[in-house]
């Protein structure tokens, strides 16, 4: 008996003090590491053990780097600064958006850092050092600890230190190369820059940057296709709200809170929602106008994934029937697509895509009557855009890439037909003030091709079947990372 009551005072102390622990747990003051961006330990929803960033493990982002110093000439140092803090006002920043350039060789998300490349010493992080009233007002940012144990950094340094240390870096390297794009006083008013810049040692890093970002890795291309899956997805659910809500500025809306319900942290540009005439505008943005009935209108949207962006376009006529005028140009636009998407594969090049389509809209708009002639000059009148463009962390993305670049696999593209007849323009009226583009994003397979976007109808008979088949007050029941 004394033995049991023994036990069972042990077993109460015991049980006591786990209590305390989980209690003080719980109920503890000191918080969890605060990176400044999300880990794996604070955000278990988001990133797997190992990653950096979601779907990009650290030995990727040190694969990368080796990579880029294995393509820089022997003693030379690339400096990469982050993207700066846009402002809105005074006081009020805009959301930021890290430089793909940045993110792509460390996976930080955050402003105010400046990483170097060099061969003698990898990875060296310079990191900004937020005052109390920083965090405050901001939150915690990545300092010096984060860089190395995070970011994998081999050096790191407090930005203070910048002045001192980065000019003994620099001062006899072969050349030195800097983002461009985000370059900033900071370091480029120190002396042993200016020396490099007078002495003509000074290039673009993007020219480094941009043929390593062209070909995706595996984990690139989860990530895209993820990308463009939530983009389809959230365009289907636009055009099916079209109908009964056909207003630009809703139909907006409707989109990005599609694309952020499925996970996306933005859009990865404005969407340009034109109806009627507004289509033939091809970087319409104003979004302030009502779609008249047995009206077209066209949608160009992209959403941006962990750092990988999607851009497609649809279009189609709310009122759920395209008009016999609509149907003429619209057949000639999709056959377009899909003949080049079909012509997709390593070897050819978008110059070629982009020269095929020419040859083919010129030749079906004159047959309609659009057309008078055979000149560039007046086709280029109805479509200056190309066929496509490379596609990734940026929209237009590795522009320093030539669209006669051989493609390879692992490359994406969007292929983007399109027509765009002014109101003014001097053809029939019937045509007048008619937009239409059709876009979709290719991968390039070692087999050929893989449309990301094609879960998303563009056929004719599949849009209307869909727009006037389609219950309007169902209820849906949408997982925030669901796909």
């Amino acid at each position: 008996m004394q033995y049991l009551h023994r036990k069972l005072s042990t077993n109460r102390t015991s049980f006591k003090l786990v209590n305390q622990v989980l209690l003080r747990h719980f109920y503890s003051t000191n918080k969890c590491f605060d990176a400044g961006q999300p880990i794996p330990s604070t955000h278990p929803q988001l990133l797997k053990e190992g990653e950096i960033t979601p779907g990009i493990t650290s030995d990727e982002y040190i694969s990368r780097r080796k990579k880029l110093l294995e393509r820089l000439p022997e003693q030379s140092v690339a400096v990469i600064a982050s993207a700066p803090v846009k402002m809105m006002t005074d006081v009020v920043p805009y959301t930021f958006r890290q430089d793909a350039d940045y993110l792509y060789i460390t996976g930080c998300q955050q402003p105010g850092g400046i990483a170097v490349l060099g061969h003698d010493f990898g990875l060296c992080m310079f990191m900004p050092e937020p005052t109390p009233q920083d965090v405050t007002w901001q939150g915690q940012i990545a300092g010096v600890d984060t860089a190395m144990e995070i970011f994998k950094a081999d050096e790191s340094y407090p930005i203070s230190k910048l002045q001192k240390v980065l000019p003994n870096m620099i001062k006899n390297c072969s050349k030195l190369y800097h983002n461009v794009k985000t370059a900033i006083p900071t370091y480029t008013e120190l002396e042993a820059f200016q020396k490099a810049s007078y002495n003509d040692r000074l290039h673009d890093f993007s020219l480094y940057t941009h043929e390593a970002r062209w070909v995706k890795s595996s984990a690139e291309i989860n990530l895209m296709r993820q990308s463009a899956s939530i983009g389809c997805q959230a365009l289907l659910q636009t055009m099916l709200h079209s109908k009964i809500s056909p207003y630009e500025n809703i139909l907006s809306a409707k989109v990005e809170y599609e694309c952020k319900m499925r996970g996306a942290q933005r859009m990865a540009f404005n969407p340009v929602v034109g109806g009627g005439s507004n289509g033939s505008v091809i970087h319409y943005s104003r979004n302030d106008q009502k779609v008249k009935d047995g009206d077209l209108v066209l949608m160009d949207i992209g959403c941006e994934l962990h750092g990988y962006v999607s851009d497609l376009t649809r279009t189609w006529p709310p009122c759920g029937s395209f008009s016999d005028v609509h149907k003429e140009l619209y057949d000639l636009i999709v056959e377009t697509n899909k003949e080049c998407i079909q012509l997709c594969k390593p070897g050819t090049t978008i110059q070629h895509l982009h020269n095929y389509s020419v040859k083919k809209l010129s030749r079906g708009l004159k047959e309609i009557g659009i057309l008078k002639d055979d000149r560039l000059q007046s086709y280029h009148q109805l479509n200056p855009t190309s066929i496509g463009h490379y596609l990734g962390m940026d929209v237009h993305d590795c522009s320093r890439i030539g669209y006669d670049r051989t493609l390879e696999p692992g490359v994406v593209i969007t292929i983007e037909p399109g027509i765009y007849i002014p109101s003014t323009y001097d053809c029939a009226q019937r045509y007048q003030g008619i937009g239409i583009r059709i876009e979709d994003e290719v991968l390039i397979t070692e087999s050929g091709y893989e449309v990301l976007t094609g879960s998303l109808p563009k056929e004719i008979n599949h849009i209307e079947t869909l727009l006037n088949n389609h219950s309007y007050g169902e209820t849906r029941n949408i997982s925030a990372f669901g796909f």
